[in-house]
């Protein structure tokens, strides 16, 4: 095995030895599943009407629960000092760097593929003859967009726990700033013109939240510029995560 495949067995190991692993990811499963299936009975009534609406409400609500896991993987670390028993092992910070981030990425990646068709499932099974087609392009570029939100936004929030090298202070950032903007705040005229590229609301076009043209909630830009978008942000915290742990001791 090569020694990033080693460095990564070894994150992998943290992961699954951790106790707030699967209570983490558990509740994200089942707060996306409540919180589709609820939406879902309100399809076909009032301004609900599609379906893949219902899923979207239950993931990005869900999204926080990843952010949660995704920083306490990380900041947990630097908060019991275990990190220079990590670094000892693994001297080569660029690789440690790069096997954690695999490591949150993987984890995170699984469950939301596994947890997000699940609730499609759900959704579909609740409206009934409402339900929307499998392989029609709209429902797979959804489902694959919201995957590679919740995938993307994870290893950023981890790559900012690095920068911080904490738990306490992205959390303290990262979660009003989500739920405060997926509130309304990106829709402020005082804000909107920077908002509206935030990481959440572009996570919102790739889902299928928002379209293009929407007098109130539309961005100027479609699904795949949003991805494009959450590329940009991940990549740019991923350099300042490297930076930092390239630059400052444990």
């Amino acid at each position: 095995m090569s020694a990033f495949g080693q460095a990564a067995a070894a994150e992998w190991v943290k992961l699954r030895s951790v106790r707030s692993t699967a209570v983490t990811l558990a509740a994200f499963a089942f707060t996306a599943a409540a919180l589709g299936w609820a939406a879902s009975s309100s399809v076909g009534e009032g301004d609900l009407d599609d379906p893949l609406v219902a899923v979207a409400m239950g993931l990005l609500v869900g999204q926080l629960l990843l952010i949660t896991f995704a920083v306490t993987v990380v900041g947990s670390e630097y908060s019991t000092g275990t990190i220079r028993a990590s670094l000892a092992a693994v001297p080569s910070r660029g690789r440690f760097f790069a096997a954690k981030m695999a490591a949150v990425g993987l984890a995170v990646g699984g469950a939301a593929l596994a947890v997000e068709l699940a609730v499609f499932a759900l959704v579909q099974a609740v409206v009934g003859d409402l339900a929307v087609e499998w392989t029609a392009w709209s429902t797979i570029e959804m489902l694959l967009g919201s995957w590679i939100h919740l995938t993307l936004l994870s290893v950023f929030a981890a790559s900012i726990a690095v920068m911080a090298r904490s738990t306490v202070w992205p959390l303290a950032i990262l979660l009003p700033v989500l739920f405060l903007s997926g509130q309304g705040l990106g829709n402020l005229e005082a804000v909107k013109p920077v908002v509206q590229y935030f990481p959440d609301q572009v996570g919102q076009v790739i889902m299928h939240m928002t379209v293009p043209g929407d007098p109130q909630f539309g961005r100027p830009y479609g699904p795949w510029e949003g991805i494009a978008i959450l590329v940009l942000w991940t990549a740019a915290a991923l350099a300042g995560g490297w930076l930092s742990m390239r630059r400052r001791d444990s």
